[in-house]
């Protein structure tokens, strides 16, 4: 690692050697996937099992927790494949990225999400752009969202500073959990939480319970940074 980032404990697979515009185009292109993956295999999902909601789910979560260690894997060595603001704003505090690259990261991020969706919805012959129905309302679901996003900046920060090879498994096994033990199903992201409002599909969520979701998520972020940077820190007093 290089000196700016060997001391950051959420710098997923380590430097980021490439230049500005090749990092931005990996944060669109990774995080465009992810949500067509999030998108399109809660379609796919719907149709194969009309009657049953589990099976519906479980079919999401393991195409999602599949398609986050692939894109990982694939982007990680150039961007450090966050794809999610919360994971770029935890790195930049930590000093694994220059603050001046935050914006463009998230923009690149949130580009890429829409993107993402537009294109799921294409493969699948819907309208490019829908708004959500889906209401996901109430304190239980905005503590779910602080809970999966407190979950997933506390396993990034760990092993990635003891096993950094095992984080794209470590992200993907998480997500995959975290969609059945969170009501919410662990949007644990701001980008994708804004992109799915543009989805009526099952993957949806409605644009007025979005911003809740979104704060929820950025508290449970930096209370899992704060705690994961004491939790690893040199010293046994």
């Amino acid at each position: 690692m290089t000196a700016s980032t060997a001391s950051s404990p959420v710098d997923e697979l380590g430097p980021h050697p490439a230049a500005l515009p090749k990092r931005l185009v990996a944060e669109a292109i990774g995080t465009a996937f992810l949500l067509a993956v999030v998108v399109g295999s809660g379609i796919m999902a719907k149709e194969l099992f009309r009657d049953s909601d589990g099976l519906a789910l479980l079919a999401n979560a393991i195409a999602t927790g599949g398609g986050l260690v692939a894109l990982i894997l694939t982007f990680g060595s150039i961007s450090g494949a966050h794809f999610n603001p919360v994971v770029t704003i935890i790195d930049a505090t930590s000093g694994g990225l220059r603050w001046t690259d935050v914006p463009a990261y998230i923009g690149a991020q949130l580009a890429g999400a829409i993107a993402g969706v537009f294109a799921a919805h294409a493969m699948f012959e819907r309208a490019v752009l829908e708004t959500s129905h889906h209401a996901r309302a109430g304190g239980a679901l905005l503590f779910s969202e602080f809970v999966a996003t407190f979950g997933l900046i506390a396993v990034i920060s760990s092993v990635a500073r003891r096993r950094p090879e095992g984080v794209p498994y470590a992200v993907g096994a998480y997500i995959t959990a975290a969609y059945w033990f969170t009501p919410s199903t662990s949007f644990a992201n701001p980008a994708v939480t804004i992109a799915r409002t543009m989805t009526d599909t099952f993957a949806g969520i409605r644009p007025a319970d979005a911003p809740g979701f979104i704060g929820a998520q950025v508290v449970g972020a930096f209370a899992a940074a704060g705690l994961m940077r004491w939790l690893l820190s040199g010293g046994t007093r």
